[in-house]
């Protein structure tokens, strides 16, 4: 347990931190599964409808340092191309 004033703020910090990075990481996680469980059924209009929110929250997790830009740019790229492949 922190003892110095300056510590217990911090360790309060780092836990609201924290919830908002899971709420970024669990936003982006379940987008990407959503539109990859779309492109596997075959749903191609749902999946493109759907890449707009994918698209969205790479962007937003990325702004808010929870994900790397490569990462985010390598998971669109991914998504687009899953998704011109079954169209």
């Amino acid at each position: 347990m922190p003892i110095t004033k300056s510590a217990k703020k911090a360790l309060r910090q780092s836990k609201s931190r924290r919830v908002g990075n899971l709420k970024r990481i669990n936003g982006y996680k379940n987008a990407v599964k959503q539109f990859n469980k779309l492109v596997v059924a075959g749903s191609v209009k749902e999946a493109e409808a759907m890449l707009d929110k994918v698209y969205q929250s790479l962007d937003k997790a990325t702004k808010a340092g929870v994900i790397k830009a490569n990462k985010a740019s390598r998971l669109k790229s991914h998504a687009i191309l899953s998704l011109s492949k079954k169209a």
